[in-house]
C-alpha cells in the first residue's frame, strides 16, 4: 500500500510496496491450473498499486494472467483504492468483461464526507470514488462493487455521517463492510477528538439497519447463472458456487459438482445469497487440467522439490540449475526441517535445555510445596 492512512497500522507491520514480478505470478498461476485448482485470488494490501515500484502495472499482469486461465477456471481480483484504478478505467473495464474473470471489485470508500476522508488521509475526494462506481457501472454491466465504510472516526459529523448514507441509499452496494471506529495506539487518527461511544455505535446500528433494507438479489429469482462450485456452506448443507459477478449462489451437494462450472436456475434469493438448481440441458466445464491435490498435499511445489522432506536431500548439494527457479532461495530453507538448516542443530540443542531446565525449576518446586 502507498496510502498512509491516518488510521491504519497494517503499514507499520507490512512496509514498502513489494511487486512480484509477472513472469512469477504468471508461473504461479500456471502451476495452480496443473495441480487441479479452478480459482484463483489475486490479491495484495492494495492489488492497485501494484508493479509502481519494478515499472508496471495492474492490467499489464492480468491480460498476462488471463492467456493462462483456461475455460472454466476464474479469476478474482482484490481490493483496490480509489486512487489507484482512477488511471487505469478504461483497461479495468475490459479486463473485469473478460469471461474468465469475475466481474467484481471492492473499492474502499470509508466516508461519503471529504472532510472526513481528508482527516483519514485518503488520497481521494467522494467524486473519484463516484466515478470509479459510475464509469465501472456503465461500461461493465451487472457488476458487483464491494465497500468499506468506518462509522464514527474522529471529528465526523451528523452531517458528514447523512452523506454516507446517501451514498449507501444511492448504490445499494451488495457488499458492505461496516466498522466502527476504533483508535489504535500509536496512530494519528487516534490522538484525534473522539466521537462519543454511544454517537458511533448508533451511526454503526443506522448504517446496518439501511444495508438490511434493500435485497439485492430478489429480481434475479428465475435468471439462469453460469457458476463455478469451489467449497462447502458453513452450516454443510449446500455447496457454494458464485455467478460471473462474483454472487454466492448455493447449489444442491452433489460431489460431482464440486470444482466444476454448471448453469443453474434461481429459485430463491436472501440478502447474501442466492439458490441455484442445476438445469437438466445444461454443460458442465472441468476446469481441471489434472487431478486436484488432495487433502493436506501442499500446494505450489515443484516436483524435484515434492520429495526433498522425504529423502533427506540437501539443497546445497545441488547445483544451480538444479534448483527449481519457481521457488525463491527462502522458501528451500522455511521447508526444511529445522536440523536441516544451517546451525539448525545448536537451535535443537539450546531448546531441548531451556525446557529441560523448566521442568527441572516446576519439580523443585513441587517437591519443596510437597515437604
Amino acid at each position: 500500500c502507498l496510502n498512509a492512512c491516518t488510521y491504519c497500522k497494517t503499514k507499520h507491520a507490512r512496509g514498502d510496496l513489494a511487486s512480484y514480478p509477472i513472469e512469477e505470478l504468471v508461473d504461479r498461476a500456471k502451476q495452480s491450473f496443473q495441480e487441479g485448482v479452478c480459482e484463483i485470488w489475486l490479491t495484495s494490501e492494495d492489488t492497485g498499486a501494484y508493479g509502481r515500484d519494478i515499472g508496471t502495472d495492474l492490467p499489464t499482469l492480468l491480460w498476462k494472467l488471463v492467456e493462462v486461465i483456461p475455460e472454466g477456471a476464474m479469476l478474482r481480483l482484490g481490493m483496490t483504492n480509489p486512487p489507484y484504478i482512477l488511471e487505469h478505467l478504461e483497461e479495468m473495464a475490459k479486463i473485469l468483461n473478460h469471461p474468465r474473470v469475475y466481474a467484481f471489485l471492492h473499492i474502499p470508500v470509508q466516508s461519503a464526507s471529504d472532510s472526513v476522508l481528508m482527516d483519514m488521509k485518503r488520497e481521494y475526494c467522494v467524486a473519484d470514488f463516484k466515478q470509479v462506481v459510475d464509469f465501472l457501472k456503465e461500461k461493465v454491466p451487472g457488476i458487483t462493487i464491494a465497500t468499506d465504510i468506518i462509522c464514527g472516526f474522529p471529528g465526523e459529523t451528523d452531517e458528514d455521517f447523512q452523506e454516507t448514507m446517501k451514498l449507501v441509499e444511492h448504490y445499494k452496494f451488495p457488499s458492505l463492510f461496516i466498522n466502527q471506529f476504533y483508535p489504535r495506539p500509536g496512530t494519528p487518527a487516534a490522538k484525534m477528538h473522539q466521537v462519543p461511544a454511544a454517537v458511533k455505535k448508533q451511526r454503526t446500528k443506522d448504517l446496518s439497519q439501511l444495508f438490511h433494507s434493500y435485497s439485492p438479489y430478489d429480481h434475479k429469482v428465475g435468471e439462469r447463472q453460469r457458476v463455478l462450485v469451489t467449497e462447502e456452506s458453513f452450516d454443510s448443507n449446500y455447496y457454494v458456487a458464485h455467478n460471473p459477478f462474483y454472487e454466492q449462489v448455493l447449489v444442491p451437494k452433489d460431489p460431482l459438482l464440486m470444482g466444476k462450472m454448471v448453469e443453474v436456475s434461481i429459485y430463491e434469493a436472501g440478502k447474501h445469497f442466492m439458490k441455484g438448481q442445476p438445469v437438466s440441458d445444461a454443460r458442465v466445464y472441468t476446469a481441471s487440467i489434472t487431478r486436484p491435490l488432495a487433502k493436506g498435499e501442499v500446494s505450489g511445489l515443484t516436483e524435484e522439490f515434492k520429495h526433498i522432506p522425504q529423502n533427506g536431500t540437501n539443497w546445497k548439494s545441488l547445483s544451480s540449475a538444479e534448483i527449481p527457479v519457481e521457488a525463491p532461495l527462502s522458501s528451500w530453507m522455511a521447508l526444511q526441517l529445522p536440523w536441516q538448516q544451517e546451525g539448525g542443530g545448536l537451535k535443537i540443542l539450546s531448546v531441548s535445555l531451556a525446557l529441560l531446565a523448566v521442568l527441572v525449576m516446576f519439580y523443585c518446586g513441587v517437591m519443596k510445596t510437597e515437604l
